[in-house]
């Protein structure tokens, strides 16, 4: 029914997202670290899936496509609902969980904030290799994953923004050598905008 909306943030709380569209303000519950990757008074594209009972309705949100895949995924597990596949994804990373499933790594599941030993042994046997089947997101060196994150943030493809970033950074090169990280890193995203833009 919806699959995304575009708005500005205008309120953040621990589980859910205010945005705001037009004249509609909407309260989307999030996992805690795609909120975190939100900026408040900032546009954004956040994906969504609709909650829909007799007596009940709630729209939950997702900063990009792998995080809202891993949470249709583990609404699949037994015993694991909405609120729960929304604190699971908040208590870990995107790459740590499909790591952790594609490896077999019962304690790292263990170890997510309310995910107890049976329940991460069922997403062991259902999800892995479920969650890694869109190919590879290209991998950017640290600080600049914050760039990454923050153009998804604002309604870009994950995977292209991470294009984009590497991009801007062969780009850039040895003229960059010389600037603060600060500075260094406000020229890469600005070049990282350029480059998805098709400018």
């Amino acid at each position: 029914m919806f699959n995304s909306i575009r708005g500005v943030v205008s309120a953040k709380g621990v589980e859910a997202v205010f945005i705001l569209s037009g004249d509609i303000e909407w309260e989307i519950a999030m996992p805690a670290n795609d909120i975190q990757a939100l900026f408040l008074n900032r546009e954004c594209r956040v994906l969504t899936w609709l909650y829909h009972r007799e007596d009940q309705m709630k729209l939950f949100g997702f900063i990009d496509e792998r995080r809202r895949s891993a949470f249709l995924e583990l609404l699949k597990v037994e015993g694991i609902g909405p609120k729960g596949a929304l604190k699971i994804l908040g208590g870990i990373s995107q790459d740590d969980l499909e790591n952790a499933l594609e490896a077999g790594d019962l304690a790292r599941l263990e170890a997510v904030p309310g995910l107890g030993k049976k329940t991460a042994q069922k997403m062991l046997l259902s999800l892995k290799g479920k969650l890694v089947q869109h190919g590879e997101v290209p991998t950017v060196s640290t600080p600049y994953n914050d760039l990454v994150e923050a153009l998804a943030a604002m309604g870009y493809d994950r995977r292209a923004a991470a294009d984009a970033v590497v991009r801007a950074q062969a780009s850039v090169g040895d003229s960059g050598a010389n600037l603060a990280d600060a500075e260094k890193e406000k020229l890469l995203f600005k070049e990282a905008i350029v480059f998805l833009s098709g400018a």
